[in-house]
């Protein structure tokens, strides 16, 4: 009898630890909220924080001359776009304005399939785009010693961003495992 109740008590505890160890794992960290922003989408539309308001989203940081990373960013978005919720939106911001226009997003955004309803492609000022980037998502860019592939250097990361405009979590853009577990913070925010 006595080994049968120490037996329980164990298995009591394993489960108790079990269950807390889940509830841990559910709760997303609260990171920074946005600034709000004014830039244009690929369909010359004004986009700001308050249209992104109660709608989860994931933001990347891209530009569509890029011989790096970019397009594999942009695909791993794309596999996103196929495997979330409807209700999840994509944001993609361009750190090189001067050549991304809302024409050339639209262009870049129609060759990788992006859907319109669900995936923005944001230019706008330089200097507000920058900041933007660095001040309010907290990512590194630089426009001045990249490669030739490369000439801005600039995250890799996705950014979950929750339906207040609160930072959840970031992820690599090019990690198939992160891209699973950032689907998976992304349902439960909604």
């Amino acid at each position: 009898m006595k080994n049968f109740v120490i037996t329980a008590l164990s298995l009591c505890l394993s489960v108790s630890v079990v269950v807390s160890g889940c509830k841990r794992e559910q709760e997303l960290t609260r990171f920074y909220p946005l600034p709000d922003f004014s830039l244009i989408d690929q369909t010359n539309r004004t986009v700001t924080l308050a249209d992104l308001e109660n709608k989860v989203w994931v933001a990347d940081f891209i530009f569509t001359n890029c011989g790096g990373t970019c397009p594999m960013m942009t695909d791993k978005m794309r596999k996103l776009q196929d495997t979330v919720p409807k209700e999840i939106r994509l944001v993609s911001f361009t750190v090189d304005p001067g050549r991304d226009t809302p024409k050339a997003l639209a262009v870049y955004a129609a060759e990788h399939g992006a859907s319109a309803d669900r995936w923005l492609f944001l230019t706008g000022d330089k200097q507000s785009l920058y900041e933007l980037c660095m001040n309010g998502f907290k990512l590194p860019v630089d426009d001045s010693g990249g490669t030739a592939t490369e000439p801005i250097t600039h995250s890799t990361r996705f950014v979950l961003v929750d339906k207040r405009g609160e930072i959840r979590g970031y992820y690599s853009g090019t990690e198939e495992e992160d891209l699973k577990r950032l689907a998976s913070d992304a349902k439960k925010l909604l």
